[in-house]
């Protein structure tokens, strides 16, 4: 798309103008996550879910509909701006199922965000200039000729809207979250009426403590170790389909966008299952932390990976990138989840919607500078593939490894605290 807006001068300039477009998403739920979760705490999940789905059906219509630059980065920026679903979505899960059960909900949360993210990519894959792919369908003088990127974007569009009337059927968590919240509120009055002087004073305390979410290290240090991640996950998903479409020249593959559609595809496949059926398990034997700890250590060897299946042949390219696309998602999707639980469990009810909301701001902004970021290296890595220290794609993945590195560091003390049932681990 990027190609064909005509704003890049040169084939290794996209992914340079291609990052730009991405950041702009996130820039967007930066400056309005956070605001986003406290009007969920104030007048319920369900009114900013609502909204949220509402402006993927305009705006996603409307990036398909771009062609100028501006305008692509406009729509995606406003996007951004207006879907605060992320934090209210995560609260609700927790809200909605006992606490045995908070592992399982969150990971549909996560599985469900990743396989937005596999799919996403795959219809795209797909559906993108259709009538150069399907031109018995899609005649070259129809709409979808002068807007060769609409019909993917008004399939999610479409997709939404019946996403947008399921929501009908959605039950309100408020209520629940208000009789909580008066429950804990009587039962503290009587703490503070039969306690001494010292007690009362020590009780004031904590709860100015516990009602300052910035002051709570243990959710700020989850929802760094969360930023870290997500950090390393954008610029991954960035580079990857950069580097699997660019020539084997430039140290890429020369996939079509079919297959890396085909490759995100199975990818998604992958990460329901695993998502649905195992890691629950996983993090029931291990808890959160060492399964983080698991899963940021064999991401960082898998990395090394991915250059040398540049120099393997059809069909062996394509089953190795498949099998490294699937563990690197599933990997990731480990320590989100896992970071997920640690920061719904280091705040009160009350808190849980600006607490997700806080999390989704400050990780947006890390996301923010990591499509931009990644695009710049990819097209700097191009220009240098025969160079004799890390030649242009070595240097791509080594970079993520570093990322992943710190965020392995970060798992232990003294820079994540972790909730008192976490304790153990």
């Amino acid at each position: 798309q990027i190609r064909d807006l005509h704003i890049a001068k040169t084939v290794e300039d996209i992914g340079f103008y291609a990052g730009f477009v991405g950041a702009s998403y996130m820039l967007g739920r930066t400056l309005t996550s956070t605001a986003w979760g406290m009007v969920a705490d104030r007048i319920g999940r369900k009114p900013v879910i609502v909204l949220g789905i509402f402006s993927v059906i305009l705006f996603s219509a409307l990036f398909g509909l771009s062609v100028h630059y501006w305008m692509a980065i406009s729509t995606r920026f406003l996007l951004g701006s207006l879907n605060g679903i992320i934090g209210p979505i995560r609260a609700y899960a927790i809200e909605v199922c006992r606490p045995e059960h908070h592992a399982i909900a969150l990971s549909l949360v996560s599985t469900a965000w990743a396989i937005g993210l596999i799919v996403g990519p795959t219809i795209g894959g797909y559906l993108a200039q259709p009538t150069e792919k399907y031109p018995k369908l899609f005649p070259v003088d129809s709409l979808f000729g002068r807007f060769p990127y609409f019909l993917p974007c008004l399939c999610i569009s479409v997709f939404s809207f019946l996403v947008l009337i399921s929501c009908i059927w959605l039950p309100e968590t408020l209520h629940n979250h208000n009789t909580d919240k008066k429950e804990d509120q009587a039962s503290e009055s009587l703490t503070v009426i039969f306690s001494n002087s010292e007690e009362i004073v020590e009780h004031n305390i904590t709860s100015t403590t516990k009602n300052n979410v910035l002051k709570n290290w243990p959710l700020m240090s989850s929802i760094i170790l969360f930023c870290i991640v997500s950090f390393d996950d954008m610029a991954y998903s960035e580079i990857f389909s950069l580097w699997a479409e660019s020539d084997r020249k430039y140290g890429g593959l020369s996939f079509s966008s079919e297959d890396v559609g085909q490759v995100l595809a199975i990818t998604g496949v992958s990460i329901l299952v695993y998502q649905t059926f195992i890691f629950p398990r996983i993090n029931r034997v291990l808890g959160p932390i060492n399964t983080s700890r698991v899963a940021i250590s064999l991401s960082v060897v898998l990395l090394f990976t991915y250059a040398p299946i540049t120099h393997l042949s059809r069909p062996w390219s394509s089953i190795a990138v498949n099998i490294a696309s699937i563990l690197k998602n599933n990997f990731l999707i480990t320590i989100v989840t896992s970071s997920f639980i640690l920061q719904n469990n280091s705040v009160t009810q009350g808190q849980r919607a600006t607490a997700n909301g806080l999390g989704t701001t400050l990780m947006s902004f890390c996301k923010t500078f990591a499509p931009a970021g990644a695009g710049i290296v990819f097209s700097w890595a191009q220009k240098r593939q025969h160079v004799f220290f890390f030649p242009g794609d070595q240097m791509l993945f080594f970079l993520l490894a570093i990322v992943e590195l710190v965020g392995l560091v970060w798992t232990f003390k003294p820079f994540l605290v972790v909730p008192d049932q976490f304790s153990s681990n």
